[in-house]
């Protein structure tokens, strides 16, 4: 969810200094209808009377629970930080099967609920462990940095409390934890305004006052996702954390200058016949990308895309299995046809027979 400057004509076109200011504006769901006379859209927004993404999915006692971020109009001013995506508290949603509309829980979390965090609560993951729910979410401290936070509840549609502190050790923001066996994991991190860039020293430091100054040369690896192991009682992380590898095909990493594929925000796995799937947004191509490794900890080797891009700058998304079936939740701006508020959405997602996954086009209707 960050915006970089990029100088071109098109700044002059549209009277200001960043061409993000311009780009943000997209077409509504009824100038997209207007082009042909029918929606081009694959999906439906699944809830409409707030703006809802990020959606973190889960199957919990039989129903789907779904974890979004919430989307709010703010009085700060657009920045290439994404300083304007300015949440406040989380929603949870419920739905009896697929085909079931969600049921709002309302708010299960707010900002003035967590004393250690400051604005901006970005995408959110959950998990379930010996019947109690966590809840994890990334903030600004009060020296805006960013922090993962846990929450903790005995049902999955809360209300959570929040720990009194962030997670120990815990930097950049995009949370999700995979639970693999008796072992949860979490990964995180996003560059350019999710600040990973700026650990890269193992301690939060900064060259310069763009979001984007502290990222390696074109020709270096790309800045790794990170792992943890959780710890027993899911509060902390049970371990340092980890970089994780995504490769090439010949073996060789990703790397910076390769916008098409490298590593940007919204890390998310899961298990298919044995396989791991790392799967991640690419950020300023705005694709859903993944990789596929033979352990958590990677390394995963570059397959493909997964979800092109929707409308709206951001892509983010969740996979999980309901029934005999996998789905992809993800969003856009059909509603609002702004960048910054946005509606969750989901699809079919289909493994072909060599373990490779069909793109899905959000954008074509089936």
């Amino acid at each position: 969810m960050n915006l970089k400057i990029i100088l071109t004509p098109l700044i002059l076109a549209c009277g200001v200094l960043l061409l993000s200011s311009c780009s943000e504006k997209t077409s509504t769901s009824e100038e997209v209808e207007n082009q042909e006379g029918v929606s081009n859209y694959l999906s439906k927004p699944l809830v409409s009377h707030i703006y809802t993404a990020d959606p973190s999915a889960h199957v919990f006692n039989g129903k789907i629970y779904i974890y979004p971020s919430h989307d709010e109009e703010s009085e700060i001013k657009q920045d290439d930080s994404g300083a304007h995506f300015n949440m406040r508290n989380y929603h949870v949603f419920s739905m009896e099967s697929i085909d079931a509309e969600p049921v709002d829980h309302g708010v299960i979390l707010d900002i003035d609920d967590v004393p250690w965090a400051k604005r901006q609560m970005w995408a959110p993951d959950a998990a379930e462990k010996d019947g109690k729910y966590y809840f994890y979410f990334p903030a600004k401290d009060h020296d805006d940095i960013f922090r993962i936070g846990v929450a903790v509840a005995d049902k999955p549609e809360g209300p959570f409390k929040a720990e009194a502190e962030p997670i120990k050790g815990s930097y950049s923001m995009d949370p999700a934890v995979f639970q693999d066996g008796k072992d949860y994991y979490m990964y995180w991190g996003g560059i350019w305004g999710g600040q990973l860039q700026k650990w890269r020293t193992g301690k939060y430091i900064s060259t310069g006052d763009r979001p984007y100054d502290d990222e390696p040369a074109d020709d270096e690896p790309a800045i790794a996702p990170v792992i943890a192991k959780m710890s027993e009682d899911m509060l902390q992380f049970g371990e340092e954390p980890k970089q994780i590898s995504i490769l090439d095909k010949d073996g060789s990493p990703i790397l910076a200058g390769d916008h098409e594929r490298r590593f940007f925000e919204a890390a998310w796995v899961h298990k298919h016949d044995g396989k791991y799937y790392f799967s991640y947004s690419t950020g300023d191509t705005h694709n859903i990308a993944y990789a596929i490794g033979d352990s958590p900890y990677g390394p995963f080797t570059y397959q493909g895309v997964v979800l092109k891009p929707v409308e709206g700058w951001t892509n983010h998304h969740s996979i999980v299995k309901v029934d005999d079936k996998w789905y992809i939740f993800y969003h856009d701006t059909e509603l609002s046809g702004e960048t910054h508020l946005r509606n969750i959405k989901m699809a079919e997602l289909t493994h072909n027979p060599d373990g490779t996954i069909q793109t899905i086009d959000p954008m074509k209707k089936p």
